[in-house]
C-alpha cells in the first residue's frame, strides 16, 4: 500500500538542472578548470555541490583546503541564485501533483540540493506547506547512487509523525526521480520508484517500476497502481 510519496527536487520539480551546471562550469573556469556540458551530465549530475566539487578536483589532481572548499560552494550559489532570481521554471504538471498527493499521502522531499535553494523555490511556487520532511545535502553524507538520502527521509517522516500505526515502511513509499543514480538509490532502499526522463533518455531509466515523460496528467491512481501489482509496468 501506498502511504509516502518523496520527491527529488532538481530535474523532477524544478527545471534548474542546466543552470547547476552552468553555474559549476562558471566556478570551474575560474579555477582554470573546464568542464563540458556533457560530462557533467554523466558523471556529476546526481552530486550535492560539495561532493560534485571534491571528485572534480580530485579528477584534475588538485587539492583544496575546507575554507577554500567552502568559498567554491559560495561562489557557486550566488550565481545560481542570480540565475534563479531571473529565470525559475516549474516542471509541468508538477505544481498541480503536488497539492493532490499530499490529500492521500504523506510527502517529503530527498535531495542533494541546498536546503536554502529547496525553502525559496518550494515557497516561490506557493508549495511548501505540503512537505512534511525535507532532506537536503546538509543531512546527509553520501551522494546518490547510496540509498543514505532515502533512508534519512524515511526515518524523519516516522519521526515526526511517532504517532502513526504501524510505522511506515519502505516498501510503502514511492520516490519520484530524474536520475540514474536516484533510480538506483531508490530501489537500494527498498522503495519503489517513478522515473520521469527529465535528464535522462527513458532507456537509461529502465530500472525504475515506471518511466513517463513528464508528470503532467499523472493521477493518484495511476500512483497506486504501482503498489498493486509486482512487476514492472510500462505507461
Amino acid at each position: 500500500m501506498l502511504r509516502a510519496v518523496i520527491f527529488d527536487f532538481n530535474g523532477v520539480i524544478v527545471d534548474d538542472e542546466p543552470i547547476h551546471q552552468e553555474t559549476f562550469c562558471r566556478v570551474l573556469a575560474e579555477e582554470g578548470i573546464y568542464l563540458s556540458a556533457e560530462e557533467y551530465h554523466e558523471k556529476y549530475l546526481a552530486l550535492d555541490d560539495r561532493s560534485c566539487f571534491q571528485a572534480i578536483l580530485q579528477v584534475n589532481r588538485r587539492e583544496t583546503s575546507d575554507p577554500d572548499m567552502e568559498e567554491l560552494i559560495r561562489r557557486k550559489a550566488a550565481y545560481y541564485a542570480e540565475a534563479i532570481r531571473q529565470k525559475l521554471t516549474f516542471f509541468p504538471g508538477v505544481l498541480d501533483l503536488i497539492p493532490q498527493t499530499a490529500q492521500r499521502y504523506r510527502l517529503a522531499i530527498a535531495s542533494g540540493a541546498a536546503r536554502r535553494e529547496i525553502e525559496q523555490i518550494l515557497n516561490r511556487g506557493n508549495v511548501r506547506q505540503y512537505f512534511e520532511v525535507i532532506v537536503s545535502a546538509e543531512d546527509f553524507s553520501e551522494p546518490k547512487p547510496n540509498p543514505e538520502v532515502f533512508v534519512k527521509t524515511l526515518a524523519l517522516l516516522n519521526r515526526s509523525n511517532p504517532d502513526s500505526s504501524p510505522p511506515l515502511s519502505a516498501e510503502e513509499c514511492l520516490v519520484i526521480e530524474d536520475s540514474v543514480a536516484g533510480v538506483e538509490a531508490a530501489r537500494s532502499a527498498g522503495m519503489r520508484c517513478l522515473a520521469v526522463s527529465n535528464s535522462y533518455p527513458r532507456e537509461r531509466l529502465a530500472e525504475a517500476n515506471l518511466v513517463v515523460p513528464s508528470l503532467m496528467g499523472i493521477d493518484l491512481d495511476r500512483l497506486e497502481s504501482l503498489f498493486l501489482v509486482e512487476r514492472r509496468k510500462k505507461p
